[in-house]
């Protein structure tokens, strides 16, 4: 029995996690949970789970979940807050496996502390790797935790990489399905609505992650992401344009051979392979493959989807960049989808955060959180100066 705890359990990857250990009650116990700010949610999962330990993100988050949890005779769930709880969640002594799913940096300390204390660790918050993953991976290798990735993409590069050795590998292909702007002239982007941004092609997420997505920061995080778990330089993970979403991702040895991963795009299923690995259990998620007629590949362009570029600059430079490159692309969408700013302005705020961030190492996790604090401000001045600006036409 496989006892877990969940970061970000109201999110879509803690639901579907639930739902995997749903189906398999005799693998997977649910011990713990972080859920955030949505106190009905939270007491729905807390009376179908009874976890040890559940936490919200305020004290009166809290209390509202203590009281109906009382009410409802669960008073045996103990009820915390805050960045503190969440990190009693990740680190609770009876915890096996932590899945670490909370958008943004507000779960970095506790995805941190995690392994700090020896848990296995299921990742689908790209950007804790993205802000803070030298840290976290000298910290896995030095505790000898394993990391395993969720993303789809990760989660089939890993996948790929159980046909041969590290040092067989020559490069890593993270697909990208294009977004929904992929076949749109740049001349067009400054006119692109909230609402056609977040209209995805392929998969339903959050709408920051959608935006990403149509930027292609989504793809450019992963770069990273790849670079930091796979222990390899930018130079050796490239991205392809690939609008069906059929092929995950693949690795390329150095004979020429390649392997691919396809499966259903279904998120619970990377999420069962890392929760069960290194074994491979029956589930009932398959791929037709009489579909697999035609697949489409093409380089991705940046010029006209900076931010995969900017993101490729920052993996490069490393310490304080990267930090700043995920701080300043959650102020810029987050503008975006306010209406403060448009679509081709996001890029925009993004490069010029980065390059007023200084370029040094970050040693611990409060110099990351630091830094990020910093790059959010400089940030949100960004976006005030274009607000104020007369409209331009286009960053590209």
């Amino acid at each position: 029995m496989k006892r877990i705890a969940i970061l970000g359990s109201t999110g879509s990857i803690g639901r579907s996690t639930l739902s995997v250990a749903e189906s398999y009650p005799e693998r997977f116990q649910i011990l713990t949970l972080a859920a955030g700010s949505n106190v009905d949610a939270a007491f729905e999962q807390a009376c179908r789970w009874m976890p040890r330990l559940i936490s919200m993100a305020t004290e009166p988050n809290a209390d509202a979940l203590r009281t109906r949890l009382k009410n409802a005779g669960h008073g045996g769930v103990e009820v915390v807050y805050g960045a503190a709880g969440t990190v009693q969640v990740a680190t609770h002594v009876e915890v096996d496996f932590v899945v670490s799913a909370i958008v943004g940096v507000a779960g970095l300390e506790a995805t941190y502390e995690a392994v700090r204390a020896g848990k296995t660790l299921g990742l689908a918050n790209k950007e804790c790797l993205v802000a803070a993953g030298e840290l976290i991976t000298a910290e896995a290798r030095k505790r000898n935790v394993a990391l395993l990735p969720i993303d789809s993409e990760h989660n089939a590069v890993h996948q790929c990489m159980r046909g041969g050795r590290m040092e067989e590998v020559e490069r890593v292909w993270l697909t990208a399905s294009g977004g929904p702007f992929r076949n749109t002239p740049p001349s067009e982007f400054a006119s692109i609505t909230v609402e056609q941004a977040l209209n995805h092609p392929t998969w339903k997420m959050g709408k920051r992650i959608t935006i990403d997505s149509a930027t292609l920061m989504n793809k450019g995080f992963e770069v990273i992401e790849a670079c930091r778990l796979f222990h390899m330089p930018p130079s050796k993970v490239e991205v392809i344009v690939h609008p069906q979403s059929t092929i995950h991702s693949m690795v390329e040895f150095v004979d020429g051979s390649i392997l691919a991963q396809f499966s259903v795009t279904d998120m619970r299923l990377p999420i069962l392979y890392a929760l069960t690995y290194p074994e491979r259990i029956q589930s009932d998620m398959r791929f037709a493959v009489s579909d697999l007629r035609h697949l489409d590949f093409s380089p991705p362009d940046l010029k006209k989807f900076p931010c995969l570029r900017l993101a490729y600059e920052a993996a490069e430079a490393g310490g304080a960049k990267t930090v700043a490159l995920n701080a300043a692309d959650e102020i810029a969408v987050a503008a975006f989808l306010e209406g403060k700013i448009r679509f081709d302005q996001i890029p925009r705020v993004i490069e010029d955060t980065v390059t007023e961030t200084s370029c040094g190492a970050l040693e611990s996790i409060k110099n990351v959180l630091d830094a990020d604090a910093d790059a959010r401000r400089t940030a949100q001045q960004k976006v005030l100066s274009l607000g104020s600006r007369p409209r331009a036409t286009s960053f590209v």
